[in-house]
């Protein structure tokens, strides 16, 4: 018999345990979701990172940073295995990621001492709904047996911001502007996970100093995208020292292809092109200047996710 707890009655029989976040994105369109994951420390991330990617199941990929995880994982549930020799000893993976209405179900199973960690510490972070497990035996952890738990947290969606020209040679600098940006988002049902700074075209004539423009990334509840796009569109103008400033958008976890990428950070564009390129490839714009600033605003964009190298020169490796 299926049995339900919520996180407080997981944390009640367990006891508080380490995971600070879970929160899943999905991309429907592409058949794929996006889960962050933290801990109090990084070995369980390290470990869980190591174990997860030789049992397969959902997972395509991962990256750790500190005591964070993001994992990229195939919808629908898949075999996985354990151990280095496919043996059930010992051993975490990521069965089965499945939307189902407003909700986001991750199965999970975990070997001995890892069973710990998917019954009683991913069921109480902060976001979840509900944890399902299918009978008592999942709930009687550690040891060298095998528990399973359905971890059930709302559906979000990502929704990538990019942002140039906010900024004057007199005062200003659109990192700043952006960061506060996404620090003093209230949109109930919008969670800001970062800011980044993406190196453009240093030789632009038209440029402050560093030439960079910035991209903020959120994940959002599906019935609360157009009041995120309103509050980043007005706070952005409101508070931009540039007449110039370009905003633009683009919805789910895969980013559009486009020459653009690398030409933004070699060539001199014009806001024609970046107006043609982002209808092509389904980037919206939001500013009301329809001026310069849009192309860095899609030149950032583009980079969002990728690594280290968006804050350098074409080429350059850190």
């Amino acid at each position: 018999m299926t049995v339900t707890l919520t996180p407080e009655e997981v944390k009640a029989r367990f006891g508080p345990m380490f995971c600070r976040r879970l929160l899943v994105m999905t991309d429907e369109k592409n058949g794929i979701a996006e889960i962050h994951e933290e801990c109090h420390a990084r070995g369980p991330v390290e470990w869980d990172y190591m174990n997860r990617r030789r049992a397969c199941g959902a997972l395509i990929s991962a990256k750790t940073e500190g005591c964070k995880m993001t994992m990229t994982a195939r919808l629908g549930c898949y075999p996985i295995k354990f151990g280095a020799a496919a043996t059930e000893l010992g051993g975490q993976a990521l069965e089965a990621v499945t939307v189902k209405g407003n909700e986001v179900h991750t199965s999970w199973a975990g070997a001995a001492g890892a069973g710990v960690g998917i019954a009683a510490c991913l069921s109480q972070a902060p976001g979840v709904i509900r944890t399902e497990y299918k009978s008592e035996d999942d709930l009687n952890v550690g040891g060298a047996r095998i528990c399973r738990s359905t971890v059930i947290l709302p559906k979000y969606e990502k929704i990538t911001f990019g942002i140039d020209d906010t900024d004057t040679k007199e005062k200003g600098a659109t990192w700043v502007l952006a960061m506060k940006c996404g620090e003093a988002c209230n949109v109930d049902g919008a969670i800001f996970l970062g800011m980044r700074l993406i190196q453009l075209n240093p030789k632009a004539p038209n440029k402050t100093t560093n030439c960079t423009g910035s991209v903020l990334s959120f994940a959002v509840l599906p019935e609360k995208k157009d009041e995120l796009i309103s509050f980043v569109k007005e706070y952005i103008e409101k508070n931009t020292d540039s007449p110039e400033t370009g905003i633009c958008y683009a919805e789910g976890l895969i980013l559009p292809e486009s020459p653009y990428k690398n030409q933004i950070k070699t060539e001199l564009l014009t806001a024609e092109y970046a107006n043609e390129e982002a209808k092509r490839i389904g980037v919206t714009f939001i500013d009301s200047a329809n001026d310069k600033g849009r192309i860095g605003a899609l030149g950032a964009l583009l980079w969002a996710n990728d690594g280290v190298e968006a804050a350098g020169l074409l080429g350059e490796r850190p």
